[in-house]
């Protein structure tokens, strides 16, 4: 894992996103390896907020804020150290992994309450294979 990476998922990195895109997900995966970190599905980049945004969007043709809104609606669970999740919609067959992922930290806030007054909070959304849009949010070093 490279250390954007790594910053990111400590919480590290409150103004910056990560996005995933596997290879299933983007017809140049080539170029985005060289701006970002090969995984074993795919390209992961950490990236400046707007121009994560950008570049997700510009990559999937799906507005982050749009997935964001629609992937609330269901939860699954995400890994953003390997990339896999379960899909609320799959059983654990190769056809529900995550096609790509968009997520950003957000800082301990205790005024806010519930998951937000225990520390810094990761938020992922991402498509499944399949096509469910999903979330998943943590708390740092859970």
């Amino acid at each position: 894992m490279n250390p954007e990476r790594r910053a990111f998922l400590a919480g590290d990195e409150p103004d910056e996103v990560l996005v995933f895109f596997a290879e299933s997900a983007v017809s140049d995966l080539g170029t985005l390896s060289q701006h970002g970190e090969q995984v074993s599905r795919g390209v992961v980049l950490v990236l400046e907020a707007e121009r994560g945004r950008s570049a997700f969007e510009g990559a999937t043709g799906v507005d982050p804020m749009a997935l964001a809104s629609s992937a609330m609606q269901a939860e699954g669970s995400l890994d953003l150290e390997s990339f896999e999740g379960e899909c609320p919609e799959g059983d654990g067959a190769d056809d529900h992994a995550p096609r790509f992922v968009f997520a950003f930290a957000e800082e301990q806030n205790e005024e806010v309450g519930d998951l937000y007054a225990e520390g810094d909070v990761i938020h992922a959304y991402a498509v499944c294979e399949c096509g469910t849009a999903y979330s998943d949010r943590w708390v740092v070093d859970e």
